[in-house]
C-alpha cells in the first residue's frame, strides 16, 4: 500500500490531475468512481488505484473485481488518495487510462453524420455535458477549435458521465478550415447564432448535419460564423437573449433525432 503522498506515483497522478501540458506529454487522462472505471475500455487501462475502503466495495461486485484481476491495481491509503483525488467526496477509484486518438476524415466518413463544432468553449461542465448529451442523440463526433477546454480535464470527464470513451472527437488547428472540409463532404453546417431568422424546427436536419456552437460568452467569431450554411434561431420569451451553450447544444440534437426518427 502506497502510505506517502511524497510517492513518485503519487505525484505523478497530481500532476495529471491539474496540468494538461502533463497530460498531453505522456499521452494518458485520468478518471475517478466506479462508473468510470467499469465502463472504461480496458485495453486502454494504464493503472488503477485504489484506497482500501473501495477495494472492499470493489470486492463485493463480481464485475469490478473480475476487471481489476485484469486491469491489476495498487492500494493506497484515504489519505494519500485524498491528496491524489479532483473531487471534493471521491469513491476511492482512481483510473489511469491513454488518451484516445482519432481521425477527422473517419469521423466524416460516418454515415449520415452528425457532428457538432465547438468553437472556443471554456467551461468544462459545458463541454462534458455536450459529450453525454449528444451521445444520447445520436452524434457521431465532435470537432473542436485549439482554444476549447481540454477534453481530459478531469471537470470535463467527469462531466461526459462515461461519453469520453464512445464519442470520437478532435481538435482542429484551424477551425474554418475544418468547417469548409465539411461542406466539401456534403454536410450542411448550422450556426446557434442570434441573428438567426429561423426558427430550429423549421429546418430539416434529415441529411448529413453539423452544428457549431460559440464561446459561453462571446459565441462565435464573425468569421466562422460566416462559413454555416443557414443561422438557426431559438425561441426566446421574457428578457432571456440566449441559452448555455450545452443546452442550446441539446435543443438542436434533440431535434435532429426527433427528425430522423419519426
Amino acid at each position: 500500500m502506497i502510505t506517502s503522498s511524497a510517492n513518485a506515483k503519487v505525484k505523478q497522478i497530481v500532476q495529471w490531475q491539474s496540468k494538461a501540458k502533463e497530460r498531453r506529454q505522456a499521452g494518458v487522462f485520468t478518471t475517478e468512481g466506479f462508473k468510470m472505471f467499469e465502463e472504461a475500455p480496458a485495453d486502454d487501462i494504464k493503472e488503477v488505484f485504489l484506497s482500501q475502503d473501495a477495494l472492499e466495495r470493489a470486492k463485493g461486485n463480481s464485475f469490478i473485481w473480475k476487471k481489476l484481476q485484469q486491469t491489476g491495481y495498487e492500494t493506497v491509503s484515504s489519505n494519500v488518495f485524498a491528496k491524489m483525488s479532483d473531487t471534493q467526496s471521491p469513491q476511492g477509484i482512481l483510473t489511469v487510462l491513454r488518451q484516445p486518438k482519432y481521425d477527422i476524415e473517419n469521423i466524416l466518413k460516418k454515415g449520415n453524420p452528425l457532428l457538432l463544432v465547438v468553437e472556443d468553449l471554456q467551461d468544462p461542465g459545458n463541454l462534458g455535458t455536450m459529450f453525454r448529451t449528444g451521445e444520447g442523440a445520436g452524434i457521431t463526433g465532435v470537432i473542436m477549435s485549439s482554444d476549447t477546454v481540454d477534453i481530459f480535464n478531469p471537470k470535463v470527464v467527469r462531466a461526459t458521465m462515461g461519453s469520453i470513451y464512445r464519442v470520437p472527437f478532435v481538435y482542429a488547428g484551424d477551425l474554418r478550415n475544418a468547417v469548409n472540409d465539411l461542406h466539401k463532404n456534403g454536410i450542411a453546417v448550422y450556426a446557434a447564432h442570434l441573428e438567426g431568422e429561423t426558427y430550429y424546427n423549421r429546418l430539416s436536419f434529415r441529411g448529413p448535419t453539423a452544428f457549431l456552437i460559440g464561446n459561453e460568452g462571446k459565441g462565435l467569431r464573425r468569421d466562422t460564423a460566416k462559413l454555416a450554411d443557414s443561422y438557426v434561431k431559438i425561441p426566446m420569451e421574457g428578457r432571456v437573449e440566449s441559452l448555455n451553450a450545452a443546452v442550446a447544444a441539446a435543443l438542436l440534437l434533440y431535434e435532429t433525432h426527433r427528425q430522423r426518427h419519426v
